[in-house]
């Protein structure tokens, strides 16, 4: 079957159950998923009962599609997502967010837990995307194109809303958070990097690392939707120190410092 008659099938079966379209949807990353419990939720659909998503396996991704509303929004919300090293393509990672967008978003929060490059941060900041680096050179896109979502070769030039990174530093002043700023790079996993492989990222000029966000980015870009990423730094990617964070330490830095996060995104919705 074609991407349009996955897209068909799976739309049917969502569309019933959504009584109004969501304004904004929220990717919700590693450890990132308590914000869900803060959805006045409408609805709430395992990804095992949606015809075609692909099923999250990675720990804090509980993969559970929820609508409801949020600071006055009314929101679709991921509570989980897949990824690449899971042993999906890239075009199977971005599948659910291409099916938000034609349920109605037209805006997506993209957000991760990511590990950081520049050595003037810290663990638990969070940082605000200014652009990414693809550097698995792999794409949602390749194969061919369903010019009902759009163009062959979509621009990725403004990736990111300029206005909603506006309003992220609006809202992240208004409420005293400090917001980091950065590039961050697609690492596909699912090994962290080696020591020199970390210096030559930070060489290309990444401020940060993770092993998501990009599929789904390049697929919303080709259905030109309005992209606000953020990342939670939830460990210190630096070369020359003695310890890398593991799995654990990850998902602990997440749950601690994941208040901010949910202020942020508060504040942003209710701003929207």
């Amino acid at each position: 079957m074609s991407l349009w008659s996955h897209l068909e099938e799976t739309l049917g079966y969502l569309r019933p159950k959504i009584a109004t379209p969501p304004e904004v949807a929220i990717i919700l990353g590693s450890g990132l998923g308590p914000l869900a419990d803060e959805l006045e939720v409408e609805l709430s659909l395992p990804y095992s009962e949606i015809p075609h998503f692909p099923l999250a396996t990675a720990p804090g991704h509980e993969g559970r599609l929820l609508i409801g509303r949020l600071a006055g929004t009314r929101v679709l919300m991921y509570k989980g997502r897949v990824h690449v090293y899971e042993g999906y393509s890239p075009a199977q990672v971005a599948y659910p967010a291409q099916v938000g967008r034609l349920l109605g978003a037209q805006t997506f929060f993209v957000t991760s837990a990511a590990g950081g490059l520049n050595p003037h941060w810290n663990a638990g900041d969070l940082m605000l995307h200014l652009d990414y680096i693809n550097y698995s050179g792999l794409s949602p896109l390749t194969g061919p194109n369903e010019e009902r979502l759009g163009p062959r070769f979509p621009v990725t030039f403004g990736a990111y809303d300029a206005e909603l990174q506006a309003l992220a530093r609006q809202v992240a002043r208004k409420l005293d958070l400090n917001l980091k700023e950065g590039v961050y790079l697609w690492w596909p996993g699912p090994q962290f990097g080696s020591r020199a492989e970390l210096r030559m990222l930070r060489g290309l000029g990444a401020d940060a690392l993770g092993m998501s966000t990009v599929p789904e980015v390049i697929a919303l870009c080709h259905l030109k939707t309005r992209i606000l990423g953020l990342s939670l730094i939830t460990d210190m990617a630096l070369p020359d120190r003695d310890h890398h964070a593991d799995e654990a330490e990850v998902l602990a830095v997440a749950e601690r410092a994941g208040e901010s996060f949910r202020k942020l995104v508060r504040g942003l919705l209710a701003h929207l």
